[in-house]
């Protein structure tokens, strides 16, 4: 068969746009309402720009009198005095004295860990690695509920402030998401099945979305959000095409990506809706667990071919939380490994501890638990099970380092705490 049958349909863009710049279209006009709400990009732009700023963050701290301010400060100072482990300390502890740490070239693999749900989880971590010489993480996963976050004394201004002092990337999880209700058929456990055929974000949720993008973008200068529907994706992309620097990250727990022919449809779409400067706000793909390394592979070959390589980073998972999502044990790091030779710009994800550690523990990771309140978690006094087996996690993140350091992988962690 001939491979020019397969080329799109040339009148197709001048459709789409067509469709797109119609004043009438309702579908423009209602995201157009909810944008203007907020002013222009360029303010949006600016207000997020003040948002998070990390001396306004402190200031704000002060003003609602947090007690995480003085942890940030303690953390700023840590970070100042050269308290972290140091990569030439750190390699020559894993490889042997007179070792020299591995370039940080485009096939470094960036550290992630899910989920940090509560800053003083954080601020914990940090104390511990400055303890045992252990890796900060250069990236962090939030599914917490996002107003319970903003009125908890400023844990979502202080992990803002705190991912700009370690050096570290962030995501969150908005409220408007497809388990919030937006599916009034569907609730708990005994509908179960009916999510499998439509949670995502029917009706107008893509525009509630929009909106609770837009406030905490503005007021708390959050960039990154995890994206769980093709209706949040359409409305991303829109964004930033009329210039608002926003940024998500497809989700495996709603729009896993499961196949190079899966991968290719949302990097099509990427590509369609770049911006003239080259900008896109797609910057993670979170790949299904079910993925193989000959998979990965010919999804970062699609990524390239696009010339999305250092845009879009493929994020794959090391491990999973014990319980609720897959079967154990579930370790995937001699993959990593394998991919990481010859594939750039991907994540190790750690979203549970080690399968041998994990089901030794009274209380192993469970993913039921990421939407936990800090209410629940105090009143059934589980807060410290779970900062357990966040720690566990850490620990992986850290075999996970060894790993690539032995390996002569480079890897990417909180850049202004390792140096």
């Amino acid at each position: 068969m001939d491979n020019n049958l397969l080329q799109c349909n040339p009148s197709a863009v001048e459709q789409l746009n067509a469709f797109l710049t119609n004043e009438s279209n309702p579908l423009t006009k209602a995201f157009f309402e909810v944008v203007n709400k907020y002013g222009s990009a360029e303010e949006i732009n600016a207000k997020a720009a003040e948002a998070r700023n990390v001396e306004n963050i402190k200031r704000r701290l002060k003003e609602m009198d947090s007690p995480y301010l003085q942890d940030l400060v303690w953390l700023e100072e840590q970070r100042d005095a050269g308290a972290f482990v140091s990569m030439m300390e750190y390699t020559e502890r894993v490889l042997g004295p007179g070792a020299t740490p591995v370039p940080d070239n485009a096939n470094a693999v960036t550290l992630e860990i899910s989920v940090v749900n509560f800053f003083p989880w954080l601020i914990h971590e940090a104390r511990e690695a400055i303890k045992d010489r252990s890796i900060m993480p250069g990236r962090y996963i939030r599914v917490r509920n996002m107003k319970e976050s903003e009125a908890d004394s400023g844990d979502l201004l202080a992990i803002a402030a705190a991912m700009q002092i370690i050096g570290a990337s962030y995501v969150e999880t908005l409220d408007t998401k497809g388990t919030d209700g937006s599916n009034v058929h569907l609730g708990g456990p005994d509908t179960i099945a009916g999510y499998f055929g439509g949670m995502g974000m029917p009706n107008d949720y893509p525009l509630q979305w929009l909106d609770e993008y837009l406030y905490y973008y503005t007021n708390y200068g959050v960039r990154q959000a995890l994206n769980v529907s093709p209706g949040q994706l359409m409305v991303g992309y829109w964004l930033n095409k009329i210039g608002v620097e926003n940024e998500f990250k497809v989700s495996v727990f709603y729009a896993g990506h499961d196949s190079a022919f899966g991968a290719l449809y949302t990097f099509m779409m990427a590509k369609l809706m770049e911006r003239e400067d080259g900008r896109i706000p797609l910057i993670g793909l979170n790949l299904s667990n079910s993925v193989n390394a000959e998979t990965i592979r010919q999804i970062a070959a699609v990524r390239d071919s696009f010339g999305l390589k250092d845009k879009v980073r493929i994020e794959h998972h090391v491990t999973e939380t014990y319980k609720s999502i897959v079967r154990q044990p579930f370790l995937r790091r001699d993959e990593l490994l394998e991919v990481a030779q010859t594939v750039a710009n991907i994540a190790a994800k750690h979203e549970g501890g080690e399968p041998d550690i994990e089901k030794q523990r009274s209380h192993p990771s469970d993913c039921l638990e990421y939407f936990s309140t800090a209410e629940d978690l105090r009143r059934t006094g589980d807060m410290s099970l779970l900062l357990q087996n966040y720690m566990d996690k850490h620990h992986s993140v850290n075999l996970t380092a060894d790993a690539l350091t032995k390996a002569g992988i480079g890897f990417v962690a909180a850049s202004r705490l390792h140096v």
